[in-house]
């Protein structure tokens, strides 16, 4: 093999075992080259979003020749945006497997979007997805989308504003409207960003409303189950221009958390994290301990209440996992 043959790239799609990469000579169908799949045996080796280098491999069926590329080598991850692998006895089973699913590899930044009616917005289901990206060290811009829907200065739109307060950038939208599509596009410029929050929340609309036709091409690689729960077929990074791409995750209500430790949780939390080294003892739990700074500061209204209950909530959770592992 020499130099020559080696192309660096970029998957964009990730179906059946084979892998899209982007190269300078155009996208490329690839396989894993078997020892990288042993060597990851904990997560996905391979995932939209992974910087890679394949070899090329000439595949004549018929009298006809085509080129098929070998993923030889995976570039170290910056970050990635991971949840617990789902368990394989499926949604009901209570069966624990100590893996994560990579959602997208590589991402510039994270983008939330949750509608502000119609269905009302989930804060608990957002808390859970910040913390995430926290964990991962993944920049975030929350989409407060069908603004179009709600009065001006509904309690809802004060909400989301708060996210605001505690550092995060919130965009208010509207895609049948138009509303904020041109600060969003622009906050998508030059990066990879992923899309995710939960169905109804108009991710589809907004895709259109930045780019015409984008909404669809995500729409037929995406299936609806009765129960409204979008899955991801197959995911892919869509490239919307001026260096973008943009990738619609799948899963958004089965998400959990992976490899956090319960001590952890509230170092995510950024409106609680001030507080925390104020405490009177240093393994505070910031339930019912004396000398607790955080619990005082909820008492005041410095933290608003129903971040210090996610914050519970998540912690019951990770506990419960964590020592069940």
């Amino acid at each position: 093999m020499t130099e020559q043959e080696l192309l660096k790239g970029l998957i964009i799609k990730a179906q059946s075992g084979f892998f899209t990469v982007e190269t300078e000579r155009g996208p490329i169908v690839s396989k894993v080259r078997g020892i990288l799949l042993k060597e990851r045996k904990n997560t996905d080796p391979v995932a939209i979003g992974d910087r890679v280098t394949i070899s090329l491999v000439e595949i004549q069926q018929n009298d006809v020749v085509s080129v098929e590329g070998v993923i030889e080598e995976v570039q170290p991850r910056a970050r990635a945006f991971t949840r617990q692998a789902p368990s394989p006895g499926g949604r009901t089973s209570t069966e624990q497997i100590d893996r994560e699913q990579v959602i997208i590899a590589n991402p510039d930044q994270i983008v939330f979007v949750f509608s502000c009616a119609e269905p009302e917005p989930s804060f608990r289901m957002l808390d859970r997805f910040l913390v995430i990206a926290e964990h991962a060290e993944i920049p975030v811009l929350i989409c407060a989308n069908k603004v179009d829907l709600v009065k001006r200065g509904d309690e809802i739109l004060e909400h989301f504003g708060l996210y605001n307060d505690f550092g995060y950038p919130v965009i208010f939208t509207s895609a049948t409207g138009g509303k904020g599509i041109g600060k969003l596009r622009k906050a998508l410029e030059g990066k990879i960003s992923a899309l995710t929050g939960p169905s109804g929340a108009g991710k589809t609309s907004l895709l259109n409303a930045i780019q015409p036709g984008l909404g669809l091409a995500v729409r037929s690689i995406s299936q609806a189950t009765g129960e409204g729960r979008h899955t991801t077929v197959a995911p892919e990074l869509f490239f919307i221009g001026k260096g973008s791409y943009v990738a619609d995750t799948p899963g958004v209500r089965a998400i959990g958390l992976y490899n956090i430790e319960p001590s952890e949780i509230d170092g995510y939390f950024r409106d609680i994290l001030p507080y925390i080294h104020q405490c009177r003892f240093k393994d505070c739990r910031h339930e019912t301990e004396p000398g607790c700074a955080v619990l005082q500061a909820v008492d005041a209204g410095d933290i608003y209440y129903d971040r210090y209950e996610s914050y519970l909530k998540l912690r019951a959770e990770v506990e419960e996992i964590y020592y069940r592992c």
